[in-house]
């Protein structure tokens, strides 16, 4: 894509209300634009970005199973009746009327609809276990919208569901999903904390929730160096104490952002809901649920909280919005020939490359890609004659190679 035919516009500054470095550099950068409080339009920059995590995510729950489907997001009274949460949760439901007296509510999150599926055809044992995801918008009246895309009332959000016949099935899947879970904040680039906290209004045991170290976090997150962490809704230590767990570690207080949240759900919305099968023995028996939840939008501003410098976003090469900033710098009409052949060359390649061609100044150009902040940048200019400046974003090693060798230099910087 040529950046001057590209839907871009760069802002030096944007209003001081936005205190978050997630909703400065993203509103900054060009790739999103916000409509109102917690609510933000993705412009192209910011789609393929989501594009990416999402195909990350979708790669991980389906190693472990998981199959895709999409539930409607308008979901009826009667559904939310059956679980006592359309008066429970409705402060942050949005609810309003139909036509013909009918009330309906934007689902904030899918257990009702995804148990209703469910039960219209499960009846044995031999249908379980199995496991269903969505990637949908979710819609919650938060009293306070802030920090940019870290907590929304309109956001993207992965649901995955489990259901089986028994508590030790459960288990096992959760600590699968679990591990999935770790290797998608490692694939996205950051280091997630596994948390223990409150199990909430359905669960008598712990859940978990994954967090990412940041001084800007909002959450509290208390911890050893062994792997131990609670949050400080349930933490019964303070700062210095020894750890309950290894017995040799001193607890630390760090902040973080929530970036997942998993739970055990047992019998809660199937008992509710009637959701049941026979056993081999003719038993009726509930089925047992575990709920899996990952905020694409969230990931996607925690990315940005945890890497960028002062210069703008450092995405990594998972999340990267295109494989390559392809600048070319100056009107000398060798350096924009040059910066034709590199683009046709990488894009017949099936390399992602955004070309900045435009007729504008290198500073402004340089300045503007270190906003944007695509893990790879190319440089073309009379400077460096034949040769093409390779430099990843997030290092400050610049290599200048010849043409011939790019789509291999790039290739392994990928690891593809």
């Amino acid at each position: 894509m040529k950046q001057s035919e590209y839907f871009i516009k760069t802002s030096k500054e944007i209003s001081a209300e936005e205190t978050s470095d997630n909703a400065q550099l993203l509103l900054r950068g060009s790739f999103v634009d916000k409509l109102m409080a917690g609510v933000y339009s993705y412009l192209p920059l910011g789609v393929r970005v989501l594009r990416k995590i999402k195909n990350v995510v979708r790669e991980e729950m389906e190693a472990v199973g998981g199959q895709e489907i999409l539930m409607p997001a308008l979901q009826p009274r009667q559904l939310w009746e059956e679980t006592g949460r359309w008066e429970g949760m409705k402060e942050v439901l949005y609810r309003f009327a139909g036509r013909g007296g009918n009330e309906f509510c934007l689902a904030p999150t899918h257990e009702e609809a995804i148990v209703d599926i469910v039960r219209k055809r499960v009846q044995s044992y031999k249908d379980l276990p199995f496991a269903l995801f969505q990637i949908q918008d979710k819609f919650r009246n938060e009293p306070r919208a802030k920090s940019g895309l870290l907590r929304g009332r309109e956001f993207s959000m992965k649901d995955l569901y489990s259901f089986h016949t028994d508590k030790d099935d459960l288990n096992k899947y959760y600590e699968l999903v679990t591990q999935a879970y770790l290797r998608i904040y490692k694939r996205l680039g950051m280091e997630a904390i596994l948390v223990e906290a409150s199990g909430g209004s359905f669960s008598k045991e712990y859940s978990h929730e994954f967090q990412v170290s940041t001084p800007n976090g909002e959450d509290s997150i208390f911890h050893c160096s062994c792997g131990w962490a609670q949050n400080k809704e349930i933490a019964k230590v303070k700062k210095g104490d020894q750890c309950p767990s290894c017995k040799e570690g001193t607890i630390e207080i760090v902040k973080g952002i929530e970036v997942g949240n998993i739970f055990k759900l047992g019998i809660k919305y199937s008992k509710d809901m009637n959701l049941s099968f026979v056993d081999q023995t003719g038993k009726k028996n509930f089925v047992e649920m575990g709920c899996y939840g990952l905020g694409i939008s969230r990931v996607m501003g925690a990315i940005v909280e945890v890497s960028h410098d002062n210069n703008g976003i450092i995405w990594p090469k998972e999340a990267t919005p295109w494989q390559v900033h392809l600048l070319s710098l100056g009107n000398n009409p060798q350096v924009r020939k040059l910066g034709e052949e590199v683009y046709n060359l990488l894009t017949k390649q099936g390399i992602e490359v955004l070309y900045d061609d435009r007729d504008e100044s290198p500073g402004l150009k340089l300045k503007e890609a270190d906003l944007i902040g695509i893990a790879l940048r190319l440089i073309v200019s009379e400077q460096n004659n034949d040769l093409i400046e390779f430099k990843p974003r997030a290092s400050a090693e610049v290599k200048k190679v010849a043409s011939k060798d790019l789509v291999k230099l790039i290739k392994e910087f990928y690891n593809v």
